[in-house]
């Protein structure tokens, strides 16, 4: 099985290093940025060049977007790719963060290309620091398990890791649905400026949504449909 990860944190991020690990030997390919490029959606190159800097054996640095580098891994290095991963993100991906998220984009054009995909990303509470062992640990956990159920044609796995510390219970794997609340919209305004000041962890949440379930020390697994 030839497995392609990406990310939009960029190729030199910890989190696609640490979803490496938790393939556990699998065989893979990084296809990755190569600067941070977070929240910049499904954006793609509209004609120009996109270059390809080869680092390492099966790593690439490529010069476009997560959804960039998703076609460009499997329709040029990796035409025979089984599975596109995306991850793991520093920050979570709940909600309505899926339209603004590279990471997801990633995915979601993987999804497009008929190719199955997972996007997993990492909770952060109030700026305390990942623990990338910890998210290993629960990265292999997910994969062991979705790795063995592809999504359907025009759908894609949404994972979200909460934010715990090895002292905390084991967390279950939660199917659930998206959540349907907007994010933040919190703001101040000084002279001519426009600042959002709202607290993510604060957010408004549909019961038993992703983002519940994630906030209440879960990890959530969402099936994101196109068709």
């Amino acid at each position: 099985m030839t497995i392609v990860l990406t990310n939009d944190d960029g190729i030199d991020a910890p989190g696609i290093m640490a979803l490496r690990q938790a393939l556990n030997g699998r065989a893979a390919a990084i296809v990755a940025p190569e600067q941070p490029l977070s929240g910049c959606s499904h954006q793609i190159n509209r004609g120009g060049p996109i270059t390809i800097g080869a680092r390492h054996c099966d790593e690439y640095a490529i010069g476009g977007t997560p959804a960039d580098c998703t076609r460009v891994a499997l329709s040029h290095l990796y035409p025979q790719a089984q599975w596109l991963l995306s991850g793991i993100n520093a920050g979570g991906n709940l909600g309505a963060d899926i339209h603004v998220s590279g990471t997801v984009a990633a995915v979601r054009e993987a999804a497009l290309l008929r190719i199955p995909g997972i996007a997993l990303s990492h909770y952060i509470h109030r700026g305390r620091p990942i623990d990338w062992t910890l998210a290993i640990r629960l990265a292999t956990k997910v994969l062991e398990r979705l790795l063995a159920h592809p999504p359907k044609a025009g759908q894609f796995w949404n994972v979200n890791l909460p934010h715990l510390t090895m002292a905390d219970p084991e967390p279950e794997l939660v199917f659930c649905p998206l959540c349907t609340q907007p994010l933040p919209t919190d703001f101040v305004v000084e002279g001519d400026q426009f600042h959002y000041v709202g607290d993510y962890s604060q957010r408004r949440y549909d019961p038993d949504s992703d983002v519940a379930v994630c906030f209440g020390g879960q990890i959530s697994v969402t099936p994101i449909h196109l068709w």
